[in-house]
């Protein structure tokens, strides 16, 4: 419930939210949730993400001050918190796992392969390629989370362009019926 009077804080309830990485080590890099929501954690995804959009339209603040419903618990958050909350809570409701990661965060090849959905002797070489910026700190490589970003943009980007010569050439050849 959100209500806004003079000298008031912003106040969002919440019924649930749990929010769990398998990875549990201090302060990583990157935190991921990397199994698929399942259908209870979808519908409640579902359920919460409209309402949630819609109470930040009327927040006017930099924070918000949520209580946990279960433990009547209240804090005080960023809003920016709460529109990313959102945007995961769109993801889960679609089926889609989340990963969270700081924009300037060096990553591991391995996380970096995750994220590409590639093995980790493929984004090294990609890296030895010179295809994607890394540093090495002693052995490791790591790389930077934009810069794989980067690279995963511009391949999709290629891939979408050799589609569509594809079936420019496929028309050409007669293959399509228009």
């Amino acid at each position: 419930m959100i209500g806004s009077a003079a000298g008031l804080c912003n106040i969002v309830s919440f019924v649930s939210f749990n929010f769990a990485s398998p990875i549990r080590k201090a302060m990583p890099a990157v935190e991921t949730l990397t199994a698929k929501p399942t259908r209870s954690e979808q519908e409640a995804a579902r359920r919460s993400f409209p309402a949630l959009e819609e109470s930040l339209k009327s927040l006017a603040k930099d924070t918000t001050e949520i209580e946990i419903e279960e433990t009547a618990q209240k804090i005080t958050v960023p809003t920016m918190a709460l529109q990313l909350l959102t945007r995961i809570l769109r993801d889960l409701g679609e089926g889609r796992p989340v990963q969270i990661v700081p924009i300037a965060a060096e990553m591991t090849t391995q996380a970096a392969a995750e994220m590409l959905g590639c093995s980790r002797p493929h984004v090294i070489k990609l890296l030895e390629q010179g295809k994607i910026p890394f540093t090495k700190i002693g052995k490791h490589r790591r790389v930077k989370f934009e810069d794989v970003m980067k690279y995963r943009k511009a391949m999709k980007e290629a891939q979408r362009q050799l589609l569509k010569d594809m079936m420019r050439d496929d028309e050409e050849a007669g293959l399509y019926d228009s």
